[in-house]
């Protein structure tokens, strides 16, 4: 599956406006690689295949992990914004 989208931003952003940017980007696109992930876990489950069920249950938890540090990485940085 091709992967297309662009990982970059205006170059006329401020710094910090364009990893707000990036990680509200890879928060989405985290969330619709793990629904991904589940759908597959999914069809893996009709084709009695449960340890890699397993496996691809676990990436989408993982990669939800991940996108909650980004979460957390946007609203610090919000936070430092704010007593600039």
């Amino acid at each position: 599956m091709p992967h297309n989208h662009q990982h970059e931003t205006p170059e006329s952003l401020p710094f910090e406006e364009k990893l707000i940017k990036l990680l509200e980007h890879w928060v989405k696109h985290n969330h619709e690689h793990a629904a991904t992930y589940r759908d597959w876990a999914e069809k893996a489950k009709g084709k009695r295949m449960p340890a890699t069920v397993a496996l691809l249950e676990e990436a989408a938890d993982m990669t939800l992990l991940v996108s909650r540090k980004f979460e957390k990485a946007l609203d610090v940085i919000k936070g430092e914004m704010k007593t600039e």
